[in-house]
């Protein structure tokens, strides 16, 4: 059977972030970090029925991440998978009925989700790889760095949404405080444009399709410099991809079909 998958980012950024992943008969939400409206929405404007989503698949519980998942929750009831840790913080404001906890693998439909762990400042926070018979999504946001055991789980896939937040020296040179600038460049902050792209320079590989940088941030980057800093760091480890996308904040992605 031909397998199908579709990605489009509806939102990603420090104020909301929240990502669509399709396969043959399965459709999912990444987090819920904006308005339930907004997503409503993007979904519609890429034909998609908010009421058709099968599952929401949790990151962490960070605010730009389950900002709008409480009122999508009690609008359509829908299914959400998380680890334990997440649902024990998510409990404080959310109470969900419909839900599964997720170890390490589960299989929703014809997808197999892998979840694996990242370093980030929440209790718990977690990347995820989406596979459908040969067709593979992987979601990587919110990380000081990748474990080097999950670098195989990594290699490989048809598409990557990936973190790449910050210029090192736009950040440095920037507004924020002191404090503020080494939580971003801990080992629990963000990826920065260069570690995205020296990450991305030994995962991606001929089966790759599409890179989507994502979590872009407003104050310390900009998609000219993420986009340029993976180019050339492809470019000096020979290695090629055709489709090279930023997500924004307030725009969703095209609809990327692999």
């Amino acid at each position: 059977m031909f397998i199908k998958m579709k990605v489009c980012v509806l939102a990603s950024g420090s104020s909301g972030n929240c990502t669509y992943v399709e396969s043959n008969s399965t459709r999912i939400l990444i987090d819920l970090g904006t308005s339930s409206l907004y997503v409503e929405k993007k979904l519609k404007e890429i034909n998609v029925d908010p009421t058709t989503i099968d599952g929401i698949f949790i990151t962490h519980t960070h605010i730009d991440h389950i900002k709008g998942l409480k009122v999508f929750l009690k609008k359509y009831h829908t299914k959400i998978f998380l680890s334990e840790e997440i649902l024990k913080e998510i409990k404080q404001d959310i109470n969900p009925s419909n839900y599964e906890i997720i170890d390490k693998q589960v299989v929703l439909n014809d997808f197999t989700v892998t979840m694996f762990k990242i370093s980030h400042d929440a209790p718990d926070a977690n990347g995820y790889v989406f596979a459908s018979g040969n067709k593979s999504v992987v979601y990587v946001t919110d990380t000081g760095y990748i474990n080097q055991k999950n670098h195989k789980l990594l290699t490989n896939h048809n598409v990557y949404v990936f973190e790449s937040n910050h210029d090192i020296e736009m950040l440095m040179n920037g507004k924020y405080p002191y404090h503020l600038k080494q939580r971003i460049l801990g080992d629990k902050g963000h990826l920065s444009n260069k570690d995205s792209a020296y990450y991305l320079s030994k995962f991606v590989g001929d089966n790759t399709k599409c890179i989507i940088l994502a979590h872009i941030s407003q104050d310390n980057n900009t998609k000219e410099l993420a986009l340029s800093t993976l180019e050339n760091t492809l470019k000096e480890n020979n290695k090629c991809v055709d489709n090279l996308i930023v997500a924004t904040q307030d725009e969703r992605t095209e609809l990327v079909e692999v």
